[in-house]
């Protein structure tokens, strides 16, 4: 039997073609995922030993009690020890040739050259020139010097938490820093000029020059890291932590394993759900097949083949084509892992060099899914391939389903689309993380429901549109509709797997365009600024910027948002202090009760959902607990209809200023007479002293960088997505290019009767058409009751919430599909168009 199966694939090479193309298609998905993973943990925990290269111990001061020199003195006498590093580090902007900022916005690094007895530093090897040796001299690393197209000898100009400063380039180094490598900037100082910058003297504590944030410490030779540590542990002074060198890369490590874990799962989610659609290709594929073999199968049990050994050969002939599959599909995996990489790089992201981790997880994982989803797949096909009947071997008929079949598959797709529906709608009005688990399980259950009733479905979704092909392409149009529904249930396969896809890319596009629609009303509806200010490297702005700018001419209004926590009635709640006056002018806020005239006389003004949730009330006094631990009452004077860019309760800046030493402040906010302009920006730019810490954005900026987050995420979706649309596609084509294959002798007849070629192919394309516009169009519905089910559990977390409908991309998805059913149909229908005419009428 095994040696018929293994004939049986070798004899339907190309009606296998399309389901070894699904099979493959899916395994590569999976394979590419687990390699890239792997690759990237494997040169990410490569990466983080190279940080830690020759480090001991590393010795980390606590903020207010930094290390001094008598410190790192009595470290280097410890036991063990060869030597003690001090290292200051904070944020460091170099400008390029044009003022803008070099390199990715979540690293701009400086730091200090510490060099040795040989005028090295080990951490940092110099290409070109030498270290700084002076407070005027800097070193960068090489990439941001060819970025900003800087040589030795050329002046730089590098902005701190201070004033923008020029300094000369003394030198160019590399470094395995990953930072620097993921693409962010480095810049060294003399270690006496970053200690100024970095630690600022306070109060004659041991700030400023001889302190230090953090130590690296070498062993002698042949002394381990944990006898260093040991001898070490009883020297640091008060506040100041230590760890090997190796434990800190194995925790870098760990940490990199922990945030790829979720991109695996998520690339995981979608070559399952790419997987899911293939399901219906294969088993569609062996369903044909075993109908097309229904006088075989029938004659093997005539000669004596048990109904064990016949479902064992189409078992057999899965296995084979899954095996075969996930050859090929690996391989292809392979180049998909090395592709993501590149990918990943050429978005900004600089992916630490290694070569790909071909694992022997990720192996067993390819092949187990190729196989195991072939093998399910064929499962069904199998058993109606062993209850053929020895006497269908005296006929040519192929055996119907029976009908008691199809009333309890009708019974239970019923029963599972009525729970999925109740559960989506039960999900959408309990809201919250909670409603959106109970929608995914309710999703589940109906779309698996719709699937199963989906061979019901087609024969009235057909008949409805049969007048209109009829009149639109004649007899055509007429035989493409009866041909569509002949065999509902190879229909309602094909069509599923365009449902599926549809319905995913419906939903999240009207979850998309409905978060949008949400940004776009935010900065339109709830800025009234012309500018927002704020720190590159996303660190707090000095509350001098509000001040300054308030100078600048132009400048109409000016406020702060400075962070602050007040716990009222011993119930933590997150704040903005503004500058009165000005906030209503540069923050849409629209009054409910009372008057914000209140916050300038130390008033309180709260959101209303806040006020009702809290059973707050105008004119009521709250006692508040300030960050510091000081105690206060504040008056509530207005309650306002909330704004996103704004915490629920807002209070003058003057308020928490005695209660907070270090102020938090992530934005200013900047109002200018006659809206932005060109001018005005320049003007920002300059009070700011022409700084590339800082980034001054307007209301198009604003609305780009949270509106290009959702349109991005969207895009990536858009293209994971498309891996089973992409399979749906193949299912089309698989299922005509059979279906002309059984259907030789009727289209020989057809041709005998006058049904010329031309209008043989404009069969197959309408037939085409209407299966996918079928999917289609389920698909939409349900991704709409889905988008708006989701929607409806994001409507506390978004301020005026309204759900879009996205019609004008409805349609292009309609006419995709139609288009999709077209290009499906052009080899298929040129192969009945073909159809030696007397052969076919002969053709059993």
């Amino acid at each position: 039997m095994f040696r018929t199966s293994l004939r049986n694939v070798l004899a339907h090479r190309a009606r296998l073609l399309m389901t070894v193309l699904a099979v493959l298609l899916g395994v590569a998905f999976v394979s590419g995922t687990l390699v890239f993973t792997d690759t990237l943990g494997r040169a990410y925990a490569h990466q983080s030993a190279k940080d830690y290269a020759g480090v001991a111990v590393a010795v980390s001061a606590d903020s207010a009690h930094p290390l001094t020199a008598h410190d790192l003195d009595r470290l280097r006498a410890a036991d063990g020890v060869a030597g003690a590093t001090g290292r200051v580090s904070g944020f460091a902007g170099v400008a390029d040739r044009d003022g803008g900022l070099i390199g990715t916005e979540w690293s701009h690094q400086g730091g200090n050259f510490a060099p040795g007895a040989h005028g090295t530093d080990p951490a940092y090897r110099l290409r070109q020139g030498h270290g700084p040796r002076t407070a005027h001299e800097i070193a960068l690393d090489r990439h941001s010097a060819a970025t900003g197209h800087y040589r030795v000898g050329d002046r730089v100009r590098v902005a701190t938490d201070g004033p923008v400063r020029t300094y000369t380039l003394a030198g160019v180094f590399t470094t395995d820093d990953g930072a620097v490598d993921a693409g962010g900037s480095l810049v060294l100082f003399d270690t006496a000029e970053a200690q100024r910058l970095y630690l600022p003297a306070k109060g004659g504590a041991a700030g400023g020059r001889d302190a230090y944030e953090s130590a690296s410490l070498t062993a002698r030779p042949g002394t381990p890291d944990s006898a260093v540590l040991a001898a070490v542990k009883p020297l640091l002074p008060k506040g100041a932590t230590a760890q090997t060198g190796r434990a800190l890369a194995d925790e870098d490590a760990r940490a990199a394993a922990r945030a790829l874990s979720s991109l695996n799962q998520m690339l995981l989610a979608f070559a399952g759900v790419a997987l899911f659609v293939g399901i219906f290709l294969i088993s569609n594929t062996f369903t044909m097949l075993v109908a097309q073999r229904t006088r075989e199968l029938a004659l093997m049990r005539a000669v004596g083949a048990s109904r064990r050994q016949v479902r064992r050969s189409v078992l057999a002939e899965a296995g084979v084509v899954g095996v075969f599959a996930s050859v090929i599909g690996y391989g292809l995996g392979l180049g998909l892992a090395a592709a993501l990489r590149s990918v990943t790089g050429s978005f900004g992201a600089r992916v630490p060099a290694g070569p790909l981790v071909v694992g022997a997880d990720s192996v067993a994982a390819a092949f187990a899914v190729g196989v195991l989803v072939t093998l399910v797949a064929a499962w069904l096909p199998s058993r109606r391939a062993a209850k053929i009947p020895p006497v269908a071997a005296m006929g040519s008929a192929h055996l119907p389903a029976p009908t008691r079949s199809l009333v309890v598959r009708n019974c239970c797709g019923a029963a599972l689309c009525a729970l999925g529906a109740v559960a989506v709608a039960g999900g959408a009005s309990a809201g919250g993380s909670d409603g959106r688990t109970l929608i995914g399980g309710g999703a589940f259950l109906l779309l698996i429901g719709v699937i199963v009733l989906i061979p019901l479905l087609s024969r009235p979704s057909v008949a409805l549109v049969r007048p209109l092909l009829r009149g639109l392409f004649g007899t055509p149009g007429m035989l493409a509709s009866r041909n569509a529904v002949r065999n509902p249930r190879r229909t309602g396969a094909t069509a599923s797997a365009l449902a599926i896809g549809l319905t995913l890319v419906t939903g999240l596009t009207v979850i998309g365009v409905t978060l949008g629609g949400a940004v776009d009303r935010m900065t339109t509806d709830s800025m009234g600024a012309d500018y927002l200010v704020t720190m590159a490297s996303g660190d707090s702005l000095s509350p001098s910027v509000a001040t300054e700018l308030a100078r600048t001419p132009g400048v109409t209004a000016v406020s702060p948002q400075q962070a602050a926590d007040l716990r009222v009635d011993g119930e933590y709640h997150a704040a903005s202090a503004v500058a009165p006056g000005d906030v209503q002018r540069v923050l849409t806020m629209d009054v409910v009760d009372g008057s914000l005239d209140t916050l300038a006389h130390g008033g309180l003004a709260v959101a209303e959902d806040t006020a009702k949730s809290n059973g707050w009330h105008v004119g009521q006094s709250l006692r508040v607990t300030y960050q510091d631990g000081g105690r206060g009452t504040l008056r509530l004077g207005a309650t306002y209809r909330a704004n996103s860019f704004l915490s629920p309760l807002v209070v003058s800046t003057a308020v928490v200023a005695g209660h907070e030493p270090e102020p938090y402040v992530p934005d200013v906010w900047v109002r200018t007479a006659g809206g932005g302009s060109a001018a005005h920006e320049r003007a920002v730019v300059h009070a700011l002293g022409d700084s590339p810490a800082f980034k001054v954005q307007d209301r198009a900026d604003v609305r780009a960088e949270y509106g290009g987050s959702v349109n991005t995420a969207l895009g990536v979706l858009y293209a994971l997505l498309a891996m089973a649309l992409v399979i749906a596609v193949l299912g089309v084509v698989n299922t005509l290019a059979m279906s002309v294959f059984e259907r030789q002798q009727e289209i020989g007849m057809l041709r005998a009767v006058g049904l010329d070629r031309r209008r043989v192919k404009r069969m197959i394309r309408v037939e085409a058409v209407v299966i996918s516009l079928f999917g289609a169009v389920l698909g939409i519905v349900l991704g709409l009751f889905l988008g708006w089910a989701v929607g409806e559990t994001l409507k506390g977390s978004l301020p005026d919430y309204r759900l879009i409908v996205p019609w004008g991309r409805i349609l292009v998805f309609l006419g995709l599909s139609a288009v999709v059913g077209v290009l499906a149909a052009l080899w298929p229908a040129r192969g009945a168009a073909r159809l030696d005419m007397l052969t076919a009428v002969k053709t059993e």
